[in-house]
């Protein structure tokens, strides 16, 4: 079985560090399993006449090439040193490839200790974890004792969407994306052509921010309703990037935030507390159900169908209309 590229590189670092000389290609050829595997050792020192190749030398060089270009993409610092007789040797000196002291307060370890805390949930855990290792190994003060005056914050931010992961990426590198997206008012999802910008998280939800090619505006994207697969292309942006994207505003806006009237709704006892925390009046109404007196605004009708049978809108008319229309769209989907 072919050892992994990932593995070949490491092997490779380790000899370029841990040598006290320079060594030569056919030195590193014969010491590396990865190599001996491909190619077999080569005429290492003394194993031939000179001028005499090697099967396999044109394509060796070719990976040793690439794969110091990697390790040295990677920060690692490779000497090329000619000996007196002309061959040419490599070798990653210890103290040029050594970090520098990290010297961190309290309150900037428990900072680093937290932040590592809120992707415990996503695929950058392991990463965040390794990284908090490597710097308790140095003598970093992370342990938990370190951050108990901040023992009652315990940041969470769940990402249970399999198209943030895709999404976050796309944003990073700046690809375009296309999904299938379904609307809360709509039956079926329909294709999206999108720009992404940023993504971000507001009252338990994930958000993307970015440029709808189709609609030509910008747009925002709750990632819960994106069905199937997110595609990235390698294709250039075709609108700017704006310095700051307003997705909270936005969604909020979109949520009724931005309130212009009062809304009238009965919600079942126990339920709906993200409604009773927004309520400026609540009146028991006994069997089970209390009336709310709720700020109005666009898209409120979105919000209150996700609550189903607990809240059952009583006025103004339009309001209950739309959200009839969405829970009748639901319910033929």
């Amino acid at each position: 079985m072919a050892i992994a590229k990932a593995e070949r590189l490491m092997n490779l670092a380790l000899c370029l560090l841990g040598t006290s000389r320079p060594l030569s290609k056919r030195e590193l050829r014969a010491s590396i399993e990865a190599y001996i595997e491909a190619f077999g050792p080569g005429r290492a020192a003394g194993g031939g006449a000179p001028g005499d190749s090697a099967p396999g030398d044109d394509a060796f060089n070719r990976m040793f090439e690439r794969d110091k270009e990697d390790l040295r993409e990677l920060g690692l610092i490779i000497e090329t040193v000619e000996s007196v007789d002309g061959d040419t040797g490599y070798l990653a000196r210890r103290d040029s490839n050594r970090l520098p002291p990290i010297t961190l307060d309290a309150e900037e370890a428990a900072a680093l200790g937290l932040a590592a805390k809120v992707w415990q949930q996503a695929r950058l855990a392991g990463a965040a974890s390794g990284a908090l290792q490597k710097l308790r190994a140095a003598g970093m003060p992370l342990a938990e004792a370190d951050y108990e005056g901040h023992g009652a914050l315990e940041p969470r931010i769940p990402v249970r969407e399999a198209a943030f992961e895709p999404l976050m990426l796309a944003a990073r590198d700046r690809r375009p994306v296309e999904f299938d997206y379904r609307k809360a008012n709509a039956s079926r999802p329909e294709r999206r052509h999108v720009e992404p910008w940023t993504l971000e998280c507001w009252r338990g939800h994930w958000y993307l921010a970015g440029w709808d090619r189709d609609r030509a505006a910008e747009r925002v994207f709750r990632l819960s309703r994106i069905t199937g697969r997110v595609r990235s292309r390698a294709l250039p942006y075709t609108a700017p990037v704006p310095d700051h994207s307003t997705v909270r505003e936005t969604v909020e806006t979109w949520a009724g935030e931005t309130a212009t009237g009062t809304a009238l709704i009965r919600l079942r006892s126990g339920h709906g507390y993200p409604l009773r925390a927004r309520a400026t009046a609540t009146r028991p109404l006994g069997d089970g159900w209390d009336e709310l007196e709720i700020p109005y605004g666009h898209g409120l009708d979105a919000w209150l169908a996700e609550f189903g049978p607990d809240v059952v809108v009583l006025g103004p008319a339009e309001l209950r209309a739309d959200v009839l229309d969405r829970l009748r769209a639901v319910a033929k989907g």
